[in-house]
Formats: C-alpha cells, sequence, structure tokens
C-alpha cells in the first residue's frame, strides 16, 4: 500500500498499487501510516527517505504492506521517531513560497524515491 498526499504518484500507480491518497501535506501523511502501523501495517520504506528535509517539501509517499498482522514495534518506533523530527524542522518551514515549478519538482522527487523503492 502506497500513502501519498503527492496527486503525481496516485495518477501514475493509481490502478497498480492499493493508495491512500492524503488530501493534507507532509504530517497528514505521517499520521496516516501511523495509524497504519497501529491496525497492524508494517513499514516497508523509510518515512524519512531521501536527503530532503521535512520542512523543505510539502510532498511524502510511505510504502507499507498490504497485509495487516499484529503490531510491528520497531515500525512504531520508527514512524514515532520520524513524527517528532517533522515536528522539530517544522518550525523552519520554507516550501510556502516556492514556485509552481519548483512544487512540480519536489512531486517528481518524491516519485522518483518511491520508484527507487518499487524496483528494489
Amino acid at each position: 500500500m502506497i500513502i501519498t498526499n503527492n496527486n503525481t504518484v496516485y495518477e501514475k500507480y493509481k490502478n497498480d498499487y492499493n493508495i491512500n491518497f492524503i488530501n493534507g501535506g507532509f504530517k497528514d501523511v505521517l499520521i496516516t501510516t501511523r495509524d497504519k502501523i497501529h491496525e497492524g501495517y508494517e513499514l516497508l520504506t523509510h518515512p524519512l527517505s531521501s536527503s530532503i528535509k521535512p520542512n523543505e517539501t510539502p510532498y511524502k509517499s510511505i510504502i507499507i504492506s498490504d497485509n495487516k498482522g499484529n503490531i510491528n514495534y520497531n515500525s512504531l518506533i520508527i514512524i514515532e521517531n520520524s513524527i517528532i523530527a517533522y515536528d522539530k524542522f517544522n518550525n523552519m518551514k520554507v516550501y510556502n513560497n516556492y514556485s509552481e515549478k519548483i512544487i512540480e519538482d519536489f512531486k517528481l522527487i518524491d516519485l522518483t524515491v518511491l520508484e527507487s523503492a518499487l524496483n528494489t
């Protein structure tokens, strides 16, 4: 399952993968992922993958398992720490004034990071 707020990811993969599209920001993706982990889904990609800090981009795509089981505490620790890291960086948010071209670039970066995970 892909949890994303990136409409480019959604449009490209909506027919191939189970996608949970979030109409919200980076933190909304993290919170939704955390809620899914509480339900028993397992984290398959790191929520803070890539060298772009959470205050630099509004887009995030995370892959979790399609099937739920027992709570995976390693996944839970990673997502909780990712939310804490996001909150630390959020005070230094820099993407409020990006041009549409830069926004599209960040969507592409998120898509590329996701595709590198899908191809491994």
